[in-house]
């Protein structure tokens, strides 16, 4: 039975480890510089900046889905950013994904968010066949990072 729930501090170890997970997947492991210590004051204290759920198959956790939330002026209402989403390769094949994606819709509805939007790699055809699936529409638009802090 997959459930998916909200991740707490206790689950600090595993969020971590997840996170660590997906950027190897995707071969960008040197670029996740954030620590355990910062990810529980910024996740976890008083006033979170970002949220995770994860999906547990059994009571194992199979994956997670990470996000934030952002405003849009345009659509006039708060919309949620997802981060990631990954699934241990053990439990890919059974719906974990779409699970975690239907609860994060959940999580935006009870929230009033009318939005849910995130970035995912054009070569990347799976995912985007997968996320097509659920009802979600690709736009292609250039994203620009700009690093201001060393």
């Amino acid at each position: 039975m997959i459930t998916v729930r909200e991740a707490t501090l206790s689950d600090l170890e595993i969020v971590h480890d997840l996170i660590l997970a997906i950027a190897r997947h995707h071969d960008q492991e040197q670029y996740v510089v954030t620590t355990k210590e910062e990810l529980a004051a910024s996740g976890f204290g008083i006033d979170p900046v970002f949220g995770v759920l994860l999906a547990e198959v059994d009571g194992v956790v199979a994956g997670y889905c990470s996000y934030t939330w952002n405003y849009s002026i345009w659509l006039g209402s708060k919309c949620m950013n997802i981060d990631d989403v990954f699934v241990w390769d053990q439990f890919r094949g059974k719906k974990v994904g779409e699970i975690l994606m239907l609860k994060a819709k959940e999580v935006c509805l009870a929230s009033h968010a009318k939005r849910i939007q995130w970035e995912v790699e054009q070569d990347n055809h799976r995912a985007i066949q997968f996320y097509e699936r659920l009802g979600a529409n690709v736009h292609l638009k250039g994203i620009f990072k700009w690093d201001i802090a060393s």
